[in-house]
């Protein structure tokens, strides 16, 4: 357990006063986590799995809230098909936020381990195409994997995986995508208090380091999408550095030809100057931050 005296503790306590305490607490607890079913699939009989339990008081269309301490084993439906896929709740809310429609040619630019994307793949329906990509070959591997798993055939002809720096798209792309969802790489502070290594690594300037290059490739969705489309923003990350600040930036050097969309606050979701954040003290998971921008 990281210690009240280290750099990483004393930075956030900082940044977040008095809730802190609280906030660290649950960062290191297992988080609430759903079931999404793949509706792309011939649905098995959900209703009849004892591994869920109903929340009525925080509805998530589609997904079924995993009772805590659960395990639940994907099961293949009739297609061969996996059935569900375990999940951040969160992460349903910021896929869904980018508001993918029929017809739409969409990226994901740091698509792995896939689960938002299969949340856009379901959203364009009869037609469209999606680029999931991921610079990391073992990621991609595993991406692959589960669209394999959870995506029919026919739908997988109109998804392409790629393994490109998602600044490259900006440059070899402009105005290209109707929606980008742009996952960022970020510190995911949740991940460091599991890591004794990460913990010896972290730093306040490996938070700026990361924040210069989730900006890169923000600047660069802002260059491959159409105008009039949507980019979403997310990271895990608790860092105010690496997520309404970033925003800020690009909102600042754009000025009149980008727009911040207001979002949706969601099922557990707190409003941030800039967007919506998920945090486990309040919501009981996450943390997830995400916000919409549209170019003009």
């Amino acid at each position: 357990m990281i210690s009240e005296d280290h750099g990483f503790y004393k930075h956030f306590q900082k940044v977040y006063g008095d809730r802190w305490p609280a906030l660290f607490a649950a960062l290191t607890q297992p988080e609430q986590q759903v079931a999404r079913i793949n509706n792309l699939s011939l649905i098995a009989d959900i209703e009849s799995k004892k591994w869920f339990h109903l929340n009525e008081e925080m509805a998530l269309p589609g997904c079924k809230w995993m009772t805590p301490g659960s395990f639940v084993q994907p099961e293949r439906n009739e297609d061969e098909l996996l059935d569900v896929y375990i999940l951040d709740p969160a992460s349903v809310m910021v896929a869904r936020a980018l508001d993918v429609q029929s017809g739409d040619r969409v990226l994901d630019m740091c698509a792995a381990p896939g689960g938002k994307s299969l949340v856009l793949i379901e959203a364009l329906k009869e037609s469209g195409e999606i680029f999931c990509n991921d610079l990391s070959p073992e990621r991609r591997e595993r991406l692959k994997k589960v669209i394999q798993q959870y995506v029919p055939r026919d739908i997988r002809n109109r998804v392409w995986v790629t393994g490109k720096d998602g600044v490259q798209f900006g440059l070899k792309e402009p105005e290209s995508f109707d929606r980008i969802l742009l996952d960022a790489p970020c510190s995911g502070e949740r991940h460091i208090l599991e890591n004794k290594a990460a913990q010896d690594e972290w730093s306040p300037r490996r938070t700026e380091h990361l924040a210069s290059r989730q900006y890169s490739l923000l600047a660069a969705a802002f260059l491959a999408v159409k105008p009039g489309g949507r980019i979403v923003y997310s990271t895990c990350s608790i860092s105010p550095t690496e997520n309404d600040e970033v925003v800020r930036k690009l909102l600042k050097k754009k000025k009149d030809s980008v727009k911040l969309v207001e979002a949706a606050v969601g099922v557990g979701g707190e409003r941030t100057e800039l967007g919506v954040a998920f945090m486990p003290d309040k919501s009981g998971f996450g943390p997830l931050y995400f916000a919409i921008l549209e170019k003009c």
